[in-house]
């Protein structure tokens, strides 16, 4: 193997090493990055660097993130609202004669969930069939 190749190589290791490490920990302390550069064949200063460079590229990418979601939870939002407007209302159901002399009936005409889905005109006409 030649040498480009080589230290090809040993760089993909050494950032393979410090990404791995930035997972789990975005700040070393002192004797860690120490550690970790005589571990890598870098320098102290060299690690130092190569950390403060990749929390720039996270808060970033974060900052990034969130924003995207931001944007989709208020596309959403917006979504929900158009749908949750109030549809145009129907004209109401002639007065079905079971309906009169019970309010509760009445009011159950009156509001009408069935009568686009079901086809049901009338409360005396469920009550036949049933």
């Amino acid at each position: 193997m030649d040498s480009g190749r080589r230290f090809a190589k040993d760089r993909l290791t050494e950032v393979l090493e410090l990404e791995r490490r930035f997972l789990r920990q975005k700040y070393l302390a002192s004797a860690e990055r120490a550690a970790l550069a005589k571990a890598l064949r870098m320098t102290d200063a060299q690690v130092k660097t190569w950390f403060q460079n990749r929390r720039t590229k996270w808060r970033r990418q974060t900052a990034e993130e969130r924003e995207a979601e931001r944007h989709r939870a208020g596309r959403l939002l917006l979504h929900l609202q158009q749908d949750a407007l109030p549809r145009p209302l129907r004209p109401p159901l002639p007065p079905d004669p079971l309906c009169l002399h019970n309010s509760s009936l009445f009011a159950l005409q009156n509001l009408q969930p069935w009568a686009e889905d079901n086809k049901v005109a009338s409360v005396s006409g469920l009550a036949s069939v049933v």
